[in-house]
């Protein structure tokens, strides 16, 4: 037989071979391809070129966020890369609202491929942990929406929002200054919450453009994607052609949601208020907003439309597995049995709905397939423990099978000192890190969660009351 037979039928096995790996989404992505979609078109070998996986994702506040935590931590597992996760006495997040530092960052989560835990956003700091060729990625949502949102969730947490007589979003609106404190903690919960978590200063006046303005250029450079959460499906178009990810990588159920009963219409007059409040958190939306719309058109508005139909029906199927051939039901925390599926809560005035899986999806599945749906639907909170548990059994198994000279971890373990001054006593408030991404200096003072942070970490244990995304 010729050497050029025998190559032709290599190269069949080898497509033949490659066709049947791809089996579940193949007919996702030769779809996508036949409407001659630009980011197929540019890859020859559909299916060769590595997925990116060295990602830093912004966890902002009440925008989706835990969503796109929940697919990211299943990536990780699905592909064996590993997720920064926090030191434990900064619970589930890197000790927001302090400024970021690798010293909250758990030792043996380090080397990490990805992180997405709430933090404040500290660009310096995190290229000290990252990999160089990490994309950033964030989300926004809507102004509105979005402070409606927060007023009604931390309610009964955040101070500025605590002390409004009947708990009124009309009387906060209407004299703000009134109960707000710049320098109150939890104040970032109450005043530009976005610019606050990209590290900028939540207190700048509105009449500072310039301000704004820079602070807006710097967060378009420092980032490759600002996701839109009321165009979520959208933007995971472009999230899986920014960083080559499969179908199956983008599946996701909506998770940490108030009922319909807990959410609120506005007026147009209290959206135009929350959006002057909120001055620079608009501005910030309204650019990336149209900017999201830029990209897409790029993209080809035929190419992603039938992306984002072909990745609900994804969905559907994958739901209807789950649960049993039908989709499922939303239920309040107290109905949901199992105590791993059970969302956090803030106050008993928020009701957060989550997912509680058929009492009999052992039938017919494998155990892979259990965990994907147990995961698929499990919060925030649980997940960054199971994570966390499973990243710590690697690494104790990859530390025994080193040889001797290098046994010696990539970093010292950090030294965790718990504060013992009575529970009651509260740390003096330090002067809030210079914005991150600006590089300017927040007017207000938060004072830490902790304690400080000087070579060894000195941290008091998170409340159970900081554990909502």
């Amino acid at each position: 037989m010729s050497q050029k037979k025998i190559f032709l039928i290599c190269v069949a096995i080898s497509t033949v071979s490659l066709l049947l790996h791809h089996g579940g989404h193949l007919s996702w992505t030769m779809e996508a391809f036949h409407l001659s979609c630009p980011g197929l078109r540019s890859l020859p070998l559909w299916g060769l070129k590595p997925k990116h996986t060295n990602v830093a994702f912004l966890k902002t506040h009440k925008t989706a966020s835990s969503t796109m935590q929940n697919l990211l931590f299943r990536f990780a597992e699905r592909n064996n890369v590993t997720v920064a996760l926090p030191v434990q006495a900064c619970s589930h997040q890197f000790c927001y609202p302090r400024s970021f530092t690798p010293h909250f960052v758990h030792p043996h989560t380090i080397p990490p491929n990805i992180i997405t835990s709430h933090m404040r956003f500290n660009k310096a700091e995190l290229q000290r942990l990252m990999p160089n060729d990490t994309l950033y990625i964030t989300i926004l949502r809507e102004p509105g929406s979005m402070f409606e949102s927060l007023f009604s969730y931390y309610n009964q947490y955040c101070q500025s929002f605590k002390r409004v007589p009947n708990g009124s979003l009309e009387a906060f609106l209407e004299e703000p200054w009134r109960y707000y404190r710049p320098d109150e903690k939890d104040s970032m919960y109450a005043r530009n919450t976005v610019t606050f978590d990209l590290g900028g200063d939540k207190d700048r006046p509105a009449t500072d453009v310039t301000y704004a303005q820079t602070f807006l250029v710097e967060v378009e450079r420092v980032f490759s994607l600002v996701m839109i959460a009321e165009y979520f499906d959208e933007s995971l178009v472009l999230l899986r052609h920014l960083l080559n990810w499969d179908l199956d990588d983008i599946l996701y159920v909506k998770l940490n949601m108030r009922t319909t009963n807990s959410k609120r219409s506005l007026t147009p007059g209290l959206s135009s208020k929350i959006r002057a409040w909120n001055s620079i958190d608009a501005r910030l939306y309204d650019h990336f907003n149209a900017s999201l719309w830029r990209q897409l058109s790029a993209l080809g508005h035929a190419c992603v439309a039938r992306e984002v139909r072909l990745l609900r029906q994804a969905q559907e199927r994958l739901m209807r597995s789950c649960f049993g051939g039908r989709m499922p039901l939303l239920r309040s925390a107290e109905q949901i049995k199992n105590k791993d599926l059970r969302p956090w809560k803030p106050s008993g005035k928020v009701d957060i709905v989550g997912y509680d899986l058929p009492v009999n999806l052992s039938r017919g599945f494998s155990s892979q397939a259990q965990e994907l749906c147990l995961k698929l639907v499990m919060p925030e909170v649980q997940y960054t423990r199971v994570l966390l548990r499973s990243q710590l059994l690697r690494y104790r198994r990859s530390y025994q099978l080193r040889p001797p000279q290098q046994s010696r971890s990539p970093q010292q373990p950090i030294r965790t000192v718990l504060l013992r001054h009575p529970q009651g006593q509260r740390s003096q408030p330090t002067p809030a890190a210079p914005g991150p991404v600006s590089g300017t200096r927040s007017t207000s003072t938060t004072k830490p969660a902790e304690g400080a942070v000087d070579g060894t970490t000195k941290l008091r244990p998170k409340t159970s009351q900081n554990e909502a995304s």
